[in-house]
């Protein structure tokens, strides 16, 4: 036992000084080539063996017959062991540079063409988080350009819807300076008319921003959604009443949210306004509420003639007016097409979700809110048409 312990004593003491005469070198690879750094290691190790070797040898007292055939044996397997650490190594080291090369096309208008065959594990999960970070690249590039052109038609939009009131408000004014206006009471109350859209855009603009840059500050209490549709119906009703639309409500069921009742409702009216204006007289606007699987369900469907399915993905974007169906009034009052942009960001403030659908006559616009617990006790079961 005494003399196996020596003999791995002096295996380990020839391995270790062939170790630290190699450190060095293997310090000065850093950096280097894979391939040259594989071959380092694998000398190294035939090294420290035929260091090892040798010393067990001399202690042994070998004939010089039997530590040339030992080192023979060494020489043989070293020279298998640095060939196949050499080749592996120029294989990664290939392998490296082509993925590296593919790498460069991450972002690019083609997108990243993986390697079709890495030689390691490590460079095929590399290979994989590269055609993922691509993917999303591509995906950022293309919500980039359309918010973009979101932005670009929101701008020539408001400048637009800016330039009428303005203009038709310095014709008034200068009206009234030069003493022409036969009715001045009825240029100051269109004045004022103005003034009001003017203020509205400006509010809508303000708001939406305050969406967009994720400062819109919510004061959640827990409602029903019958008093928010209450209250959204009877804001809308003298609009609807000027249109000559009705306003019916389809069943609304008084279930517990929780909610900013103040922003819900500006939802709910924005929607309203939206419908009551696509809609044709002697059309009806339906609003209605219900439970489906754990979440509430908010509907305004109404009789505009429906949405091309073209638009139908871009009903809730920045700026969108709506097509042949859903043009703006002859009144002016057609707005900056913000209000549904604004609904988007309010209900997703909520964790809600906004869609929409062509359904019968119009569409169906569908708010989904999370629910809070059972709904309160109540004997109504539902709301009576607004008008």
């Amino acid at each position: 036992m005494t003399d196996f312990l020596v003999i791995v004593a002096l295996a380990a003491l020839g391995a270790a000084l062939a170790g630290l005469l190699a450190a060095p070198a293997v310090r000065a690879l850093r950096r280097r080539s894979v391939a040259l750094s594989l071959f380092a290691v694998a000398a190294l190790a035939v090294a420290a063996m035929a260091a090892g070797t040798v010393a067990v040898a001399q202690a042994m007292f070998l004939s010089g017959h039997d530590l040339g055939v030992v080192m023979a044996v060494v020489a043989v397997s070293g020279v298998v062991s640095l060939a196949a650490a050499l080749l592996f190594g120029r294989r990664i080291a290939a392998g490296s540079r082509e993925l590296a090369r593919s790498a460069r096309t991450v972002g690019s208008e083609g997108g990243f063409v993986a390697p079709t065959e890495p030689p390691t594990a490590e460079l095929a999960a590399l290979s994989r988080a590269l055609e993922e970070t691509s993917a999303q690249l591509a995906d950022a590039r293309e919500r980039e350009r359309a918010l973009d052109a979101s932005r670009r038609e929101l701008i020539a939009g408001i400048s637009h819807d800016l330039r009428t009131p303005l203009a038709g408000l310095r014709a008034m004014a200068e009206a009234l300076e030069d003493g022409v206006a036969e009715d001045t009471a009825r240029y100051h109350a269109r004045m004022r008319v103005e003034v009001g859209r003017l203020a509205t855009m400006v509010d809508d603009l303000f708001e939406l921003s305050r969406i967009q840059a994720g400062a819109l500050s919510l004061t959640l209490s827990r409602v029903s959604v019958y008093d928010l549709v209450d209250e959204a119906l009877a804001g809308a009703g003298p609009l609807a009443r000027a249109s000559g639309v009705r306003l019916v409500a389809g069943g609304v069921v008084p279930l517990p949210v929780q909610v900013d009742a103040q922003q819900l409702t500006r939802v709910l009216g924005n929607l309203l306004v939206n419908a009551i204006r696509a809609t044709p007289a002697d059309g009806t606007v339906a609003v209605s509420a219900r439970q489906e699987q754990g979440r509430v369900v908010l509907a305004v469907e109404d009789s505009c003639g429906g949405i091309p399915p073209e638009d139908l993905g871009r009903v809730f974007d920045t700026g969108w007016r709506g097509g042949a169906a859903r043009t703006p009034r002859a009144d002016g009052e057609s707005g900056a097409g913000l209000g549904l942009a604004i609904v988007r960001g309010i209900v997703e403030a909520h964790e809600g979700r906004t869609t929409v659908r062509n359904a019968g006559a119009g569409c169906r616009f569908e708010v989904e809110l999370p629910t809070v617990g059972p709904p309160p006790a109540t004997d109504a079961a539902a709301l009576q048409p607004a008008g």
